[in-house]
């Protein structure tokens, strides 16, 4: 019952505040937006590319090497041989 009522008290107290100090808020909202926009945008380029970076390689060929099932087999033969000692 506290909690519904600090919490009726601050969405009261802050919906006044927004009424008194909205050029505030807006000022400070334009000020927020660009650099928001400036890092998301630079986040995206950066995944594009790297992306882009990864489509490249595997056009060329470079992907890592898959190991042949019977060397798996080999391997995992070896360990269950290793865990029943």
């Amino acid at each position: 019952m506290k909690t519904l009522i600090g919490g009726a008290i601050a969405v009261l107290l802050g919906v006044v505040g927004l009424a008194v100090w909205f050029g505030a808020f807006l000022n400070l909202l334009a000020g927020c937006i660009p650099p928001v926009l400036l890092l998301g945008g630079g986040l995206a380029l950066y995944l594009g590319f790297d992306e882009l970076k990864d489509s490249w390689k595997s056009d060329e060929g470079v992907d890592a090497p898959v190991d042949d099932d019977k060397t798996k087999i080999a391997e995992l033969e070896k360990e269950l041989s290793e865990l029943k000692k």
